[in-house]
Parts: C-alpha cells; sequence; structure tokens
C-alpha cells in the first residue's frame, strides 16, 4: 500500500486528490494549516487509511512528522498569489521557497520516494514567444509568484542530483470546477461564476481578450496520479486543456450556462497580465500516457451545478 502525503490536502485541488488516492487504495496523510475547514468530505474510504495532520509547511516539526514512513508526496501548497505575490517578494521567498527547502530536506532525510510539485503554467514563462507554449520555452517570470515557482523547480532538480529524490513538475493552467471558492481571490472561472450567480458586475481588466487555457479539476488530478507513478527521465509537464479561450469567450460560455444574461465592467490592464497564454500539451500526452477528458462546457455546466446545490448552505451559513 502506497502511503501518501498532500500538502494542501483540504483545498480545491487538494481535496480532489485526497478522495482520488483513497480511491486507489492508498493510505492518505492530509496535511493543512489548522483551522481549515476541509472544502467537502472525504470519500467514503476506511477511516484508517486516512490521517488528516494540521500544521505549517514553515514548522519543522510539522513538516518532518508529516513526512514520516511516506512514499509520495504531493505539493499543492503556495501562500500568495500571482496578482499580490509582487507586492511582497520577501514573504513569496520565505513562506514558498525557504518552508519547500525544509520539506525536501526532510523528505530525504525520512527516505521519501519522490515528490510531484504543482508549478504554474501561466505565470513561469512570462512574455509568450509562441503558442501554444512548450517546456522548452523560455522561463522570464514576471511576478514573484511565478519566480518562486521557477526557483522551486530548480531546487527539485538539484535535491535529485545531490541525493536521489525523484520528482516530477506539472505547469499545470488554469483549474476549475466543484469545490473551488467563488469568494476567493483567485480563479477568474469562480470569480466570474460567482458573480453571475450573486447578480453582480464582472469586473474585466482590458477589453475581454486575454487569452487563457481553462482545465477541469478532475484532469489536474488525473494529471497528478499519472505523475506520482512515472518512471521516466522527462520531470516538467504543461498540464492544460490544449486550447485557449478568451475572457469574452469566457463570460458568454458562462451566461449559456446559467441561462441568464451577466453584467460586465471594464477597467485598465494589469501590468502582469500577459495577452495570451495557451499550454503544449503533447509531452504529457506521449510520455505520460495523460490527457484531458472533460470539455471546457461540461465542466462548467458541473460547477455551476454543484454552486446552485451549495449557495442556500451558503447563504444560511452567512445569515448565522
Amino acid at each position: 500500500m502506497t502511503r501518501s502525503l498532500v500538502l494542501g490536502g483540504k483545498g480545491f485541488i487538494g481535496s480532489h486528490l485526497v478522495d482520488a488516492l483513497l480511491g486507489r487504495g492508498d493510505q492518505v496523510i492530509c496535511f493543512d494549516r489548522p483551522h481549515v475547514s476541509p472544502l467537502a468530505p472525504t470519500s467514503a474510504a476506511p477511516r484508517d487509511r486516512l490521517e488528516v495532520i494540521e500544521g505549517d509547511l514553515l514548522c519543522e516539526a510539522d513538516i518532518a512528522e508529516a513526512v514520516q514512513g511516506c512514499d509520495a508526496c504531493f505539493h499543492l501548497v503556495s501562500t500568495t498569489l500571482p496578482k499580490s505575490s509582487n507586492s511582497d517578494p520577501v514573504f513569496d521567498v520565505e513562506s514558498n521557497l525557504i518552508g519547500t527547502l525544509r520539506l525536501l530536506q526532510h523528505a530525504v532525510a525520512a527516505g521519501v520516494r519522490k515528490i510531484v510539485f504543482i508549478s504554474s503554467g501561466g505565470t513561469v514563462y512570462g512574455p509568450v514567444e509562441e503558442l501554444p507554449i512548450p517546456e522548452t520555452h523560455a522561463t522570464n517570470p514576471i511576478c514573484s509568484y511565478g519566480i518562486t515557482k521557477l526557483a522551486i523547480e530548480k531546487y527539485l532538480n538539484l535535491f535529485h542530483r545531490l541525493h536521489g529524490l525523484d520528482y516530477c513538475i506539472l505547469r499545470v493552467a488554469n483549474p476549475f470546477g466543484e469545490r473551488q471558492r467563488v469568494d476567493a481571490a483567485q480563479g477568474a472561472i469562480a470569480v466570474f461564476l460567482g458573480k453571475a450567480l450573486r447578480h453582480e458586475p464582472i469586473e474585466i481588466w482590458g477589453d475581454g481578450s486575454v487569452v487563457r487555457d481553462y482545465i477541469h479539476v478532475d484532469d489536474v488530478v488525473s494529471a497528478l496520479l499519472a505523475a506520482q507513478t512515472y518512471r521516466g527521465d522527462d520531470k516538467v509537464f504543461n498540464i492544460g486543456s490544449g486550447c485557449g479561450l478568451s475572457v469574452s469567450e469566457v463570460l458568454a460560455a458562462i451566461e449559456d450556462a446559467i441561462g441568464s444574461p451577466i453584467q460586465r465592467r471594464y477597467v485598465e490592464q494589469r501590468c502582469f497580465d500577459v495577452p495570451a497564454n495557451v499550454l503544449c500539451i503533447e509531452k504529457a500526452i506521449r510520455r505520460l500516457g495523460w490527457s484531458p477528458k472533460v470539455p471546457f462546457h461540461e465542466g462548467l455546466r458541473r460547477y455551476v451545478r454543484w454552486l446552485r446545490d451549495q449557495m442556500p448552505a451558503v447563504s444560511a451559513r452567512r445569515a448565522a
């Protein structure tokens, strides 16, 4: 039985991954910050195969405890966002890069066999020179978030060379789907849907022509599972849908999914937004044996149904 540690296991992607690992038969350690409520109940797997640990990535004692006896570690934790990371790059480095270095040191000491790390397909490349973007594209991030992600990638390679710690990096596009919080500051689909369902105007930076690659959370999780079992020499993979949608196209799809028009408010373009970002996923298809299965419009409809089921409960909690 594989013993898998999920850092950020109560979060959006992490909670789906915990369920998938339990469904696969793994022993799972779900690690997250204290007082973070799970986004959804975990699957009905036997309780003796799920352990929940509350801790902090920056606390060496917490991390040392979490990695003990683990075969694989999925690193899904980030304390910053692309749009806010430039305001305090020191915090970004201290909380993400330094914390990850301590994790790698303890993983080596504990005999962890593999680290699977979610990097950022949307920020590590920076200004785009070719579309779709291959893994060999230049990496010139224009926000601290992307620089830190890239630095973690480099340290994973260093620890592999120095200590034999195996790893796999997934440069994920823009994930969306069930359990993603609509009141958070990250995730365009979630923010747009939340405002649309509350009949609030949606703020658009620029003219709506910015193009991004959106991928459903189920496809992200299947890529994480494929990365954990992959034994080849390639270490970095783009994970996306393989096609792009403009903000205007996304808003039109949301109107279709919810069956009503939405209000738009256009504001000045943000300085760190590149005009287009679409990932080439051919290497993941060839090497990982993975490909996206959930079309955008189907994933959007699933997410809308889930949100509508959740919104009465959310409203009741706010009223209380």
